[in-house]
């Protein structure tokens, strides 16, 4: 994946581009009368910090499965890979996490040399990507990104096992799409949406993509809450690699290869 330069260069405009129409969203509507709830909740400032972020990080969210694993189901390839010696489940995670992982750190990159440096450069700092709270949240950050990582891995696992049973992964990541640009907090941060769903948009397992790591960013989450935010995500991880096995071996049991 990291061959593909002109990709990762094509995906960045486009991440930039709609991270400039979300930023003039953000601005007018904190820009209106009533948006004192959400201003106590998240500033213009963190909000805009936030588009950036979730822009650099837009691969991290697992609406679609490997496309490998999807190519060798049709083809029937997947016999391989139950012929290998190895764990068929840990190598599948292993391809999984490094082909978000290799599309992601160029992109992060860019989008940080843009957003951070760039735009303070060019004299914009108030339309730029903001340092985190403090130097132990911006530790907690970085960890936290890692932790997403491995859950979205777990989550694409989920998919893969999917699209392994219904031998086409087209309708499973139609499905998957907007569940998870939402409940991530992809196209809008958790923390603006009402406060009586607060406890509950945090504990689902899609938060630990982008809005605890956005948490801990901003210090919302420091301390014990910080830790708590961190055990979550791997709470989820856990649970999610534990169902993935699950269904995995349930699956492969079962599976027709096609080709004969």
């Amino acid at each position: 994946m990291l061959q593909y330069r002109t990709a990762a260069l094509a995906g960045f405009a486009t991440q930039c581009w709609w991270g400039g129409i979300k930023v003039m969203v953000f601005a007018a509507f904190y820009g209106g009368t009533s948006v004192a709830g959400a201003s106590s909740s998240m500033s213009l400032e963190q909000a805009i910090t936030y588009t950036w972020l979730a822009q650099g990080l837009l691969v991290l969210l697992p609406w679609l499965g490997d496309p490998e694993v999807a190519q060798a189901v049709r083809t029937g390839a997947v016999a391989y890979d139950r012929l290998r010696p190895v764990d068929a489940y840990a190598l599948w995670f292993a391809r999984g996490a490094g082909w978000i992982a290799a599309r992601l750190l160029p992109r992060v990159l860019l989008m940080a040399a843009f957003a951070a440096v760039a735009l303070p450069l060019a004299g914009l700092n108030e339309w730029a990507w903001q340092l985190p709270a403090s130097a132990a949240a911006g530790l907690a950050f970085v960890l936290s990104t890692l932790l997403a990582l491995l859950l979205s891995a777990s989550m694409v696992m989920l998919l893969n096992v999917a699209a392994t049973a219904a031998l086409n992964e087209r309708g499973i990541s139609a499905v998957a799409t907007p569940v998870v640009i939402v409940f991530s907090g992809n196209v809008l941060p958790l923390a603006l949406l009402p406060d009586g769903w607060q406890t509950a948009l945090l504990l689902q397992p899609l938060a630990g993509l982008m809005d605890i790591p956005a948490r801990l960013y901003f210090g919302q989450l420091s301390g014990w809450h910080a830790v708590g935010g961190l055990g979550l995500q791997c709470f989820w991880i856990v649970v999610l690699v534990a169902a993935g096995r699950f269904a995995m071996g349930r699956t492969m049991r079962s599976l027709q290869i096609q080709g004969g």
